[in-house]
């Protein structure tokens, strides 16, 4: 290493001072006694006794060095008992997984060989180092909480696939999924295991027990007398299942939780823990001490306040202590073990991470005194400690840990350059920043403290007599009120505190987006936008790789973070610049998706394939967007399109490999499946093209640059051609100028500009605005990219982990509706049923301690995940989505070029919104609510059928979410509240002909503009089983009916004012039903009579089957079947011309299946001959409409009762009329009805069922076989 302004190169071992000894006096620095007393009072002897001065020898930096290796080598003979330590175990020193011959089944192992994830139905995989006596110890951090049997086993065993550890005679484990132990046989033993636990495994071979601890909460012995003696060893060993993952701890890194008398299986680094312990109590001191060169003293000093400020003799002697330090500073037992534990110990005097500005003195130091692969490596280390410790420390109450770990990794990324080479080499490279953002929830409530926290619980146990929620709380006692008002102040304590970890979290994220960094370079925000674009890649394209799939519950945590830092600064920047927008106005503008600046890693396009829209779009592109395409780049897009294929293909073969064999385990560079972490190979090569680059090469004027702070947006120019020096050595007199120069440059936070093309790295990213879009200035280009990137993160996997947590609330639900049974039940128990009696109470108390565990469960994720402000960041997502929408679509034909998720991600937000967060909080109370779901009413009613998408994925999602919309009334009323000419619009598209359009979810939308508008249906739940069992959770439901007249108004305007798409559209209907529902519609009278006669009819089958109510036909009963019935009749004969009903009058009762008495029966009319057989019960009630006075109006009613007068007189008259029909007079071909219809042109003749089922498949005549031109009426003339 060399120092800046010297051309010396110096070595840490060998460097002696030049000065020379005959004249001590003159050192350059401070004076010789003061120097002396400086010296011996930073590196004290080991008893801390300091002899006079009489008899000591002065210290100088002549002899320092000498010193210094005494104090370090005094302890080094006590503390090497390694030969003791071997002393019962057998294998290499340093322990890992054996992943070359100690497995079974296939297995991803990490590339520190501790972390591994099942690949196979149930591998396993033992260490590579046995115990044989003593007392052992090793832990497992749980990464998933699947099945998984953890434990020792010897060398004998032999597994496969279905029995792992603990199946054999030699084998013991532990499972926490099932909470059992096995050795062969199984039983019952300690508790349930979470993410984020660790298992202690210990074994006591003297004794001859193994036992397992649970975060250091011991589980007790789990088997004793277990099988000893000569060639018996136990290895630690794992059995698995597929997807679930853990990491070992053997003693590489300090035990979280030790235990007393047991010994890892891997020595701690003894000697270098004590030299490192002294080497940083001497950097204690000289922190502690300071010199008073003007008085000639030493001086007590501020440690928090602590400075450099460029004195010589404290950079020297720095210089020599890291001279030792800085190698120790690789190793991870150390970092975790000192340097953490130290920097943790700055920040627990308190107050905020400002006030501790050590850590970055500190930091500048280890830049400044160590070789660049040291730091590299100690700050690699100590931020992956950070996440392990931060990840997998216990929740307590307060949350204490969290914030502890959360509060030193700001502190960390607070340095300028370590947060630049954290974020170009370490986080979400092998870290994966995204952990640092995620909040657990507890599944164990009780070590969460959320007893404390929450003492009190309640839950929801009023409904409404449709078996919903009811969102009033309507005659609550005053019991129930103190509870829910104590759960609710339990729950905002919870919030308090999760909100301290939030905002933490935001700080950590506003540093990674720093676009102000003092030194030259790259800012730290493009940096995080390379990682972050890489990051999307992954996940959307990787989709079902376990190794690179980030879970969907950071995401959740990660998008909130993302959008809180990012609203943040889009605000700042509207404070410094006025004429740009605000964050609640932000969308995205269009061009970004067809000027080639962001990459979107082959995402489909709404109007198709990227290189599709380019060849047939490209006149539109120069014409709008003034971008011209080579007609030579089109084609060498499809030819990138199959070499990106083929490198794809090799870079997957290439990739390195522990092992590589069926049932083998490969090795997986993994970051969050395990605790580990992972390693750099993680990702491909960071030396690739930049993914924020174009992804295939535009014009040479319009080739992207890599991104760097243009000279305006730096605080201060660039000084420096080359990397600042480091000073390790000793200096001699005429280097200590350099030494100071090299320190004040350190201080005042120069840096060397690294070599980087171009001048800002979102330059052109809003190429090609159209004409269409503003002049105004949105905001900053790298906040645009973080949006979208935003939206897209949405689509990834944040909906489907919202829809995912509902569950909880769903658990809820269910077990406040059994405790109500329970307790009803219990009041009606009789008092001689004491048997009974106990065993309700039993199901009381179980229903109920699981309630108390859920609710207080539900708080925490009520706090983390559907809090207000996590729904006002969905909503707010939502609006920028339905801008962005807005805006491309005024581009015209360029709209095609939106990527297909900015639809997806609007209709789920909304969806999210409204089935999620109800109902702890209401999609009403948010800003601006009726206009937002007016907007995006209007979009889907338009782009449900617009040309322009072609995706049919996409466009079923479209017509599926309009049909979803105008299912419920508030969204309905939206629909409703977008222009007319655009409602009109929709209504014609729906009405349009079945052409590349479901036409299920058409005739959905259709059915639910009128459902609501029929007799007696407007139930959301069958009404006879309501009355049984009105709060049954599992009974049938139906969405309530919310018709649209005006929407059924444009409907009727259309097909009345247009000839052609009446019949177009009937047509249409037609074709895509099957023959079946044509049968239907020809028998539709038939069936009227048919279906009256066998419901209405007393004794029948129906009618016996209804009052078993046999499981599984609940559902089947009079209501729902007569109200449809009767609802076509009164359509028929009441709402109708005279002369309408006149004719299906004499249609009906010309039928010889119709009976008055069915009609009857609806208005609870038994049948006379039923009430002469059979005497009254009272049990037994007759059907009657007038029982459904909730379902059923008046007015309806009334219109039954006239319609049964009606028939009562028009059978009168029509009996006292009819004469005898001969057989002459009957059709020729069914002779159950008379002839009613005659043909054209050869006027044959049939009754008219006859002749339109016929027609439906044929045209021919049934005798003559003549084509059928039309078909009148036919009346038999009178006789003369």
């Amino acid at each position: 290493m060399t120092s800046r302004g010297a051309g010396t190169a110096f070595s840490r071992r060998n460097y002696r001072l030049s000065n020379e000894s005959e004249k001590p006096k003159v050192t350059g620095i401070v004076n010789s006694k003061l120097l002396n007393d400086y010296l011996h009072r930073i590196f004290p002897s080991a008893d801390g006794i300091q002899p006079a001065a009489a008899y000591r020898k002065p210290l100088t930096f002549q002899n320092l060095q000498e010193h210094l290796d005494k104090l370090l080598a005094e302890d080094s003979g006590a503390e090497d008992s390694r030969d003791q330590i071997l002393e019962g175990r057998l294998g290499p020193s340093t322990v890992v997984l054996d992943h070359i011959s100690g497995f079974e089944g296939l297995l991803l192992v990490d590339d520190d060989l501790l972390g591994v994830i099942g690949h196979s139905n149930f591998g396993s995989i033992r260490a590579t180092t046995c115990v044989y006596k003593g007392k052992w110890i090793y832990e497992v951090l749980i990464s998933s909480q699947g099945l998984m049997q953890i434990g020792w086993c010897t060398l004998n065993c032999r597994f496969n696939q279905e029995e792992g550890v603990g199946d054999t005679p030699d084998s013991y484990a532990y499972d926490g999924n099932r909470v059992r132990k096995w050795n062969v046989t199984t039983t019952n033993y300690g508790k349930s295991w979470a993410a984020g636990d660790i298992v202690s495994c210990l074994i006591d071979l003297d004794e001859g027990t193994i036992a397992f601890c649970l975060n250091g909460v011991s589980l007790g012995t789990a088997f004793d007398n277990i099988t000893r003696g000569a060639g018996m060893a136990y290895f630690p060993a794992i059995s698995l299942s597929f997807k679930e993952s853990v990491a070992f701890n053997f003693g590489s890194r300090p035990l979280r939780y030790p235990v007393e008398g047991y010994r890892p299986l891997q020595d701690p680094p003894s000697m270098d823990l004590v030299e490192a312990h002294k080497l940083l109590g001497y950097l204690k001191n000289v922190i502690h001490i300071g010199i008073d060169v003007l008085e000639g003293k030493l001086v007590e000093k501020d440690t928090s306040m602590w400075q450099l400020q460029g004195e010589p003799t404290v950079l020297i002697t720095l210089a020599h202590i890291f001279n030792h330090f800085a190698p120790l500073m690789c190793k991870v037992y150390l970092v975790e073990d000192v340097l953490m534990n130290f920097l943790l110990s700055i920040l627990e005097q308190g107050g905020a991470v400002e006030a501790h500005p050590l850590i970055q003195q500190l930091l500048d130091l280890m830049w400044l005194l160590m070789e660049d692969y040291e730091v590299h490596e100690c700050l690699k280390q100590l931020l992956m400690s950070l996440l392990r410790a931060y990840r997998f420390s216990p929740i307590i109450p307060d949350l204490g840990l969290q914030i502890h770990y959360l509060r030193l990794t700001i502190a960390v990324l607070k340095h300028e350059k370590s947060r630049k080479y954290l974020l170009n080499n370490v986080l979400f490279d092998i870290l994966r920043s995204v952990v640092f953002f995620y909040i657990k929830s507890p599944l164990r409530v009780e070590e969460a403290g959320l007893q404390e926290l929450i003492p009190t619980t309640w839950w929801p146990n009023r409904f409404t007599k449709e078996g919903k929620e009811s969102k009033e709380v309507k005659e609550e006692s005053a019991e129930e009120r103190l509870r829910r008002r104590a759960y609710d102040r339990g729950c905002q304590r919870l919030k308090k505190r999760i909100e301290v970890v939030e905002e933490l979290q935001v700080q950590i994220l506003k540093l990674l987006l720093n676009n102000k960094d003092r030194g030259g370079g790259e800012a730290s925000r493009y940096i995080f936008l390379n990682k972050f674009r890489k990051f999307l890649q992954e996940n959307a394209s990787n989709r079902g790789n376990l190794t690179v799939l980030c879970p969907p519950e950071y995401m959740v945590c990660f998008l909130h973070r993302l959008i809180s830092t990012l609203r943040c600064y889009w605000d700042g920047h509207k404070a410094k610049a006025p004429a740009a927008l605000n964050s609640e106005e932000a969308y995205v503008p269009p061009q970004l998706f067809y000027n080639g600046k962001v990459d979107y890693f082959d995402l489909q396009r709404l109007g198709g394939l990227l290189s599709h829209l380019k060849k047939t779009l490209k006149d539109d592109l120069a014409l709008k967007a003034n971008i011209l395409i080579d007609p030579a780049e089109l084609q060498a897009v499809t030819m990138d399109d199959l070499d990106e294929d083929e490198e794809s293909a090799t870079s997957t073969a290439q990739r390195p490999v522990a092992a590589l064999a069926i049932g083998g385990a490969l090795a997986r560079p993994s970051w969050l499946s395990s605790p580990t972490l992972g390693r750099a190979n993680r990702f491909l090569s960071t030396a690739a093209v930049s993914l924020m680059n174009p992804r295939r090469s535009l014009g040479t004027l319009e080739k992207m640059k890599a991104r760097t702070l243009s000279v305006e947006q730096r605080t201060e120019d660039d000084r420096a051609a080359g990397e600042l020096g480091c000073v390790r050595a000793l200096v001699t007199a005429a280097l200590v100028t350099a030494a100071l120069v090299l320190a004040q440059a350190v201080w005042a936070g120069e840096v060397s500009p690294e070599a980087v093309e171009g001048s800002h790295g979102n330059e052109g990213l809003l190429l090609g605005r159209p004409p269409e879009e503003p002049e105004q200035s949105i905001t900053e280009n790298s906040l645009l990219e973080i949006l979208d990137g935003i939206v897209m993160m949405y689509n990834l996997s944040v909906h489907q982990q919202l829809g995912k947590m509902v569950g909880v609330s769903d658990d809820v639900n269910e077990y406040a509706l059994a405790l109500k049974d329970t307790e009803e039940k219990i009041s009606r128990c009789p008092k001689r049923r004491r048997d009974i009696y106990e065993e309700l109470v039993k199901s009381q108390k179980v229903f109920s301690e699981k309630l108390n565990h859920l609710s207080r469960r539900l708080a925490w994720i009520n706090v983390t995940i559907y809090s207000k402000e996590k729904m006002q960041d969905i909503y707010w997502l939502l609006r920028v989505c339905i801008r962005t929408i807005e805006h491309g679509d005024r581009t015209g034909s360029l709209f095609a070029f939106m990527p297909e998720f900015y639809l997806s991600v609007a209709m789920n937000s909304y969806s999210a919104l409204k089935n999620y967060f109800s109902p702890v909080h209401s999609m009403e109370e948010l800003p601006g609510y009726e206009e937002t779901l007016t907007r995006l009413a209007a979009i889907l009613a338009k782009h449900f059928a617009d040309s322009r998408i072609v995706g049919t994925d996409i466009r079923d999602s479209l017509m599926q979410a309009l049909a979803s919309y105008v299912c419920y009334p508030h969204s309905l009323r939206a629909v409703e509240r977008i222009p007319e000419e655009q409602r009109i619009s929709m209504m014609r598209n729906l009405l349009a002909p079945y052409e590349q359009r479901p036409w299920a979810q058409t005739n959905w939308i259709l059915v639910r503009l009128w459902r609501g508008c029929g007799f007696g249906y407007r139930y959301t739940r069958l009404p006879h089983l309501l009355k049984t069992k009105p709060e049954d959770a599992n009974l049938p439901s139906l969405q309530k009916p919310c018709p649209s007249t005006l929407l059924q108004r444009h409907m009727a305007d259309l097909l009345c004012s247009d000839c052609d798409m009446a019949p177009s559209f009937l047509n249409s209907v037609l074709n895509q039903l099957n023959w079946a529902f044509s049968e239907f519609i020809g028998m539709i009278q038939e069936l009227l009579n048919q279906v009256l006669n066998r419901v209405t009819a007393e004794r029948n089958l129906f009618d016996r089957v209804v009052n078993l109510r046999l499981p599984g036909l609940e559902s089947v009963d009079h209501y729902p079947i007569l109200v449809a019935v009767t609802g076509i009749l009164v359509r028929l004969l009441m709402d109708t011309d005279f002369q309408g009903a006149k004719r299906a009058t004499a249609v009906l009762l010309a039928d010889p299946c119709f009976q008055l008495c069915s009609i009857q029966y609806l208005l609870g009319h038994a049948e006379p001959s039923a009430v002469a057989a059979t005497p009254p019960s009272a049990d037994k009630r007759h059907f009657s409409l007038h029982t459904y006075t909730d379902y059923i109006s008046q007015e309806e009613l009334a219109k039954v009762e006239r319609m049964l007068g009606h028939l009562s007189e028009e059978s009168k008259q029509a009996a006292a009329s009819m004469l005898p029909t001969s057989e002459e007079d009957l059709c020729p071909i069914c002779y159950a009805h008379p002839i009613s219809a005659i043909f054209r042109p050869c006027s044959h003749k049939s009754c008219k069922a006859c002749i339109n089922q016929h027609l439906m498949n044929n045209k021919d005549c049934f005798f003559c076989k003549a084509t059928i031109t039309g078909v009148d009426d036919f009346t038999k003339p009178g006789s003369s």
